[in-house]
């Protein structure tokens, strides 16, 4: 009888924060009706708009662009901007955003930045960075990181376009930001010029919101961020 040699296995124990993270997304999977909607915005004017932005000293991310965009869409359909609790859906005037970011290989938090509608670029630029900030020195408070109504995330620096997040429950839906390529397109003209697109994947609970108006944000997000006019907010 002959045996193999079984390679060095690195057993890392499942507990602390990262036990927590997979109790949580096992409970999101478990308890939400989640499904995704996939798509592509063309980003290229806000990339100029950034780059215009660079240009007069004023530094600003590509998330706090998107963010801000985001937050503007969500003002508009409220019906994504909440939490459901119990047997009841809360939904929020109020944009309170919650930013996922991985503070090493095995942690991942979410918090939230609070009354986000109020802040200009600027300002939510600078709240942002405070937050990672706190997040990183580790003085995020509960509340931080428990009240959000709808979360960001960012994979644009990695070459996944698309992917399934999942939601930050008791949160309704979860933006996830893909990666960005520049590929020619056949303009209404019918000239081919080269643009930058944008995947963007929204995962939302459906026991909460339905897909028509999940689609119909997911396309005021796209005209805010490719710099078409504001849409009315609805009611």
């Amino acid at each position: 009888m002959t045996t193999t040699a079984v390679a060095d296995i690195r057993r890392t124990p499942l507990r602390g924060m990262r036990a927590m993270i997979a109790g949580a997304m096992r409970k999101s999977l478990d308890e939400a009706a989640q499904l995704s909607h996939q798509g592509e915005c063309d980003v290229t004017a806000l990339l100029e708009h950034k780059a215009a932005l660079d240009e007069a000293g004023i530094r600003v991310s590509l998330e706090d662009l998107l963010a801000h965009g985001l937050i503007r869409a969500l003002r508009r359909h409220p019906l994504l901007n909440g939490r459901l609790e119990g047997n009841e859906i809360l939904h929020y005037d109020a944009v309170h955003l919650s930013f996922a970011m991985a503070l090493s290989e095995t942690q991942l938090v979410a918090p939230a930045l609070f009354d986000a509608e109020r802040l200009s670029l600027t300002e939510l630029a600078a709240a942002r960075k405070a937050l990672v900030a706190r997040a990183r020195a580790g003085r995020l408070s509960v509340s931080e990181m428990t009240g959000g109504t709808f979360t960001l995330t960012n994979l644009g620096r990695s070459r996944v376009r698309f992917f399934t997040p999942v939601v930050n429950l008791p949160q309704l839906a979860i933006l996830g930001i893909g990666e960005t390529r520049r590929v020619p397109v056949v303009g209404a003209d019918g000239e081919i010029r080269v643009r930058s697109l944008m995947g963007l994947s929204l995962t939302f609970d459906h026991r909460a919101v339905d897909g028509g108006p999940a689609a119909a944000f997911f396309d005021t997000l796209c005209r805010l961020l490719e710099g078409e006019p504001d849409e009315p907010a609805q009611t």
